[in-house]
């Protein structure tokens, strides 16, 4: 493409600055929404190459940790709440999700970002596998605590499910983090303006 046309194509397309705030409002939450419909979607397929012993990546915990890595605690959690309750409903209420990505939302929101964690490839895909190690030992804990299932085939669950999920999930969130955030910074600089 030659320079003209590029620019051509660039002076054509609005910033969103431009755009009216309630259509950039209904935008962002268009983005929003989309994309936990894409990790709803995406939670039962098993696609070649995105699973490890029958596990597949955590999709609505990478987006908890992408929504709440900046934003208050409280956000996170509720966030981390609604998505484990749609999870909830996909799968099965006993256990439920809701608490372990309650936790997640919250504990990623409490992080002082700012201070020790740098945006890169790295700390997201640490952050990831930590809430995921966090996440399914909550998740463990609520099947002991119902005491309907063997302590036995409980951990061989968890050793099975933990590991793997937090690998995959960790290894998978850029996939995800980056775009969002990148929206999600777009729209904040556009509420600046």
């Amino acid at each position: 493409m030659s320079k003209s046309k590029a620019r051509k194509l660039k002076r054509q397309r609005k910033p969103l600055s431009s755009l009216d705030p309630r259509l950039r409002q209904l935008l962002d939450w268009s983005v929003i929404i989309g994309s936990v419909l894409i990790c709803l979607l995406l939670l039962p397929s098993r696609l070649p190459g995105m699973q490890l012993l029958g596990i597949a990546p955590n999709w609505l915990l990478i987006w908890v940790v992408a929504w709440s890595v900046k934003r208050p605690a409280l956000q996170g959690a509720f966030a981390g709440i609604i998505l484990g309750l749609l999870q909830d409903g996909m799968t099965s209420p006993e256990p439920t999700h809701a608490l372990s990505l309650g936790v997640v939302g919250l504990l990623t929101g409490l992080f002082q970002k700012q201070r020790f964690i740098q945006e890169d490839f790295i700390s997201i895909a640490l952050i990831v596998f930590g809430m995921s190690v966090l996440s399914e030992t909550i998740f463990a804990s609520q099947m002991i605590w119902m005491g309907n299932r063997h302590l036995e085939s409980i951990w061989t669950y968890y050793q099975k499910v933990v590991l793997a999920s937090a690998i995959l999930s960790s290894l998978w969130a850029p996939v995800l983090y980056f775009p969002l955030n990148n929206w999600w910074q777009k729209v904040k600089l556009a509420e600046q303006l």
